[in-house]
């Protein structure tokens, strides 16, 4: 499919909660005034509080749902862009970001999704992903994703299939991993993955999975490994286990402990699939 891309056809997808104003967009788009560009917020609320907008160009949707990945599909539902940007409500978008965007899909126009790169405030990458290129993410990229550094090609997604397991995120049964679920599936339906080493936006250092403690990010990843890798998903968290070993982001006496979390993990995933 031979599709030219113009600017115009990126709309960001915005998770959010309890909103009544459209003030926490002014600091997430310093070098760009955002009544101008397309933007789909999914508002979750817990009370008769509500979000609306008077601009044509941004759309909200106020969802008694509960839940990041329920959010993120609620979004995709929704999307009438040709260009979709995932994004949370406390990020920076960078200077120049839409056109690097709509760039990188003109050079990759078969591209289901483009990984691109999100910085911490120390201008550190928030996850490392190389230099160069990749036309093609491995396991390893997947597994080192941040949802706000994903846009997707909705000429590409299949809304009935292509979801985020509503299991995984935050709100959800475990509490990270949506993303990695998300272009695993992606990848197993045989969906062209591309990384471009171009950098959108800017996150505070603090993510979800930072806030959590080693034994629950094992438990997560027990549940995760087994979702995407099946049986396989014992060899994955013994991989997981010697690399934080080695970059020593645990200790020698806590490994019985965290593998005990992972088999956790594994067995409570298998028991909701039941």
């Amino acid at each position: 499919m031979n599709i030219l891309f113009e600017e115009k056809d990126l709309e960001i997808l915005i998770s959010t909660m309890n909103r009544d104003s459209l003030d926490f967009l002014v600091p997430m788009f310093p070098f760009l005034d955002y009544t101008k560009i397309s933007i789909l917020i999914i508002n979750q609320i817990q009370n008769e509080t509500k979000l609306s907008s008077s601009y044509p160009n941004i759309r909200v949707i106020n969802s008694l749902e509960k839940g990041l990945s329920k959010s993120r599909n609620l979004a995709l539902e929704n999307a009438i862009g040709k260009i979709l940007l995932i994004s949370d409500d406390d990020v920076v978008f960078q200077k120049g970001f839409v056109s690097k965007i709509i760039d990188a899909y003109k050079k990759y126009p078969d591209a289901t999704a483009i990984k691109f790169y999100a910085l911490k405030s120390n201008q550190k990458p928030l996850n490392a992903s190389g230099v160069n290129s990749k036309d093609r993410l491995n396991v390893f990229d997947i597994l080192n994703t941040s949802s706000i550094e994903l846009t997707l090609n909705k000429f590409h997604i299949d809304y009935g299939k292509h979801k985020f397991d509503e299991n995984f995120g935050l709100g959800g049964i475990f509490e990270m991993g949506e993303e990695a679920v998300f272009l695993s599936d992606l990848k197993k339906d045989g969906k062209q993955l591309v990384f471009q080493p171009e950098i959108i936006v800017v996150h505070d250092d603090l993510t979800s999975s930072n806030k959590k403690d080693i034994a629950e990010r094992y438990f997560i990843s027990g549940a995760m490994f087994t979702r995407i890798f099946g049986k396989k998903y014992i060899f994955w968290i013994f991989l997981k286990m010697f690399f934080d070993l080695k970059h020593k982001k645990v200790k020698i006496k806590n490994l019985k402990t965290i593998f005990k979390s992972a088999i956790k993990g594994h067995k409570t995933y298998q028991k909701i699939q039941a």
